[in-house]
């Protein structure tokens, strides 16, 4: 199979944002020392609104300027050793702001459909130019922030007028609704790993001109999550992740949804959910055919000791039969 190893490259967005070097630096990096060990290559979707800003206001604070020169030296290093550096566009960035100590952060805008398609096309190609003149390289790839891409019929435009035709926001049988965030993917078929489409990034058309990666999926019962929690409780160290940060909460409605019913959750390698990448790989092996994709989704600041150590595991066992590869890889192939 195809593996695609994915990050979703950024801060968090709750009441405290953590630091740059905490919840994306270091963790990138502990994931690189294993990667290197099997000449494997990973995907970073780089939240480019966050450069955006930084670049905005770098001048105007020391402390932004040492992150911008952090952040695009990895950014940098990671696209001259082969990684992949796509396109991750978290709109709330045009209405947040650093006041001197902190990222101040307004949600309300979350999606790219609060916005007009006239601004969509400008926040789409600011975000992407500026990943271009960091790195040289055109993105080819797309994923949407809180996997918000609907209705995609507004997005569409500005991707073509970028030269995006790639999108990997998909996780199947995914659904979410809450005041700011939207998704539903409950169409999309569980081991679905590739398909064309047109206006509905949740709709096969094979004439349409954008390819769907979807992030692998895997339905999980209320008892993971409940373990979830005991692990939060008692805090052990190689439980404690990486970030320093706080994430938006779940609402009240979604958390008891969680603890109370299954439910299906992107194959990931934060923390306690690395456990089940394994697992969820043998039923993909099981249900797809052997050029089919297996795409995990992490996010640094969320990496722990426990799911570096499952990820190192899982590519030990995986790595000499399957094809780890990139998005940019698929687009030249």
């Amino acid at each position: 199979m195809n593996i695609f190893i994915t990050l979703d490259y950024e801060l968090f967005f709750g009441k405290n944002s953590g630091s740059c070097e905490k919840c994306i630096i270091e963790p990138t990096n502990a994931l690189l020392k294993i990667v290197d060990l099997y000449q494997i290559k990973f995907t970073c979707f780089v939240d480019a609104g966050y450069l955006v800003r930084l670049n905005n206001q770098k001048d105007e604070f020391p402390q932004l300027a040492k992150d911008w020169n952090r952040i695009t030296d990895q950014i940098k290093y990671l696209s001259a050793n082969g990684h992949g550096i796509e396109l991750h566009v978290h709109p709330h960035w045009e209405d947040s702001f650093f006041n001197g100590k902190e990222w101040i952060f307004d949600t309300s805008r979350y999606k790219l459909s609060d916005f007009s398609e006239e601004k969509i096309l400008d926040i789409i190609t600011r975000y992407n130019s500026i990943l271009k003149e960091i790195t040289d390289i055109a993105p080819v790839a797309f994923r949407a922030g809180g996997w918000c891409a609907q209705p995609f019929k507004k997005i569409k435009k500005a991707l073509e007028a970028n030269n995006i035709f790639i999108d990997s926001t998909v996780y199947p049988n995914g659904l979410y609704k809450s005041e700011h965030q939207f998704f539903d993917f409950s169409r999309v078929s569980q081991f679905s790993t590739q398909y064309r489409f047109s206006e509905d990034l949740t709709v096969e058309d094979p004439n349409g001109k954008f390819t769907e990666i979807p992030i692998s999926s895997i339905k999980v019962n209320p008892w993971f999550f409940w373990r979830f929690v005991i692990i939060k409780i008692f805090k052990k160290k190689k439980h404690i992740p990486y970030g320093n940060g706080n994430a938006i909460s779940l609402s009240k409605k979604q958390i008891i949804r969680l603890l109370s019913k299954s439910s299906y959750s992107v194959v990931s390698i934060d923390g306690f959910k690395a456990s089940y990448i394994l697992r969820a790989f043998k039923k993909y092996q099981k249900n797809t055919d052997k050029d089919g994709n297996f795409v995990l989704i992490g996010h640094p600041k969320s990496f722990t000791p426990y799911s570096l150590y499952k990820v190192k595991q899982f590519i030990k066992t995986s790595a000499k039969i399957n094809n780890y590869t990139t998005y940019r890889e698929l687009f030249k192939n």
